[in-house]
């Protein structure tokens, strides 16, 4: 096994519906971790991609539409460094998932698919989700990781 491959690590992001919060995440860890890690995001259900999601990480340059909508039991077999919960919904109702030496991290982000109004109200929304995850996976992979 090379340098590169032992370094590597296998992180999860894991969300209620991986539609939104956790494809964003999953994103930008991509962007901040570079080839140092392997980022994966899932639900504990699935409910699809949300557009306004895609939308506002490509403002970003970050281009999340090709992302699938996965449910968690799909990676029981993937042994996770870090897995990192972005809802208490998803923290309270997340099966076991085997990883034996897993760090488990949480940080409850603004779920901006709940917001009801203007498309104005719902940018903003969406803005301030993102903003605030991006900043978290930045420093996650600057603090924690890298």
């Amino acid at each position: 096994m090379s340098e590169g491959q032992r370094d590597m690590k296998n992180i999860l992001v894991l969300c209620t519906g991986n539609s939104c919060r956790s494809q964003m995440a999953q994103g930008y860890l991509k962007q901040f971790t570079k080839d140092k890690a392997e980022i994966y995001s899932a639900g504990i259900e699935t409910h699809g991609l949300n557009p306004e999601a895609v939308a506002i990480m490509k403002e970003d340059g970050i281009d999340i539409s090709k992302h699938t909508s996965n449910h968690v039991d799909e990676y029981v077999h993937i042994d996770f460094d870090y897995i990192i919960t972005v809802c208490d919904h998803a923290k309270e109702n997340c099966p076991y998932i085997p990883s034996k030496n897993a760090i488990r991290l949480h940080h409850d982000f603004y779920d901006p698919s709940k917001v009801e109004g203007s498309k104005s109200e719902k940018y903003v929304a969406f803005l301030k989700a993102r903003n605030e995850i991006k900043m978290y996976c930045r420093d996650f992979a600057a603090n924690l990781l890298l």
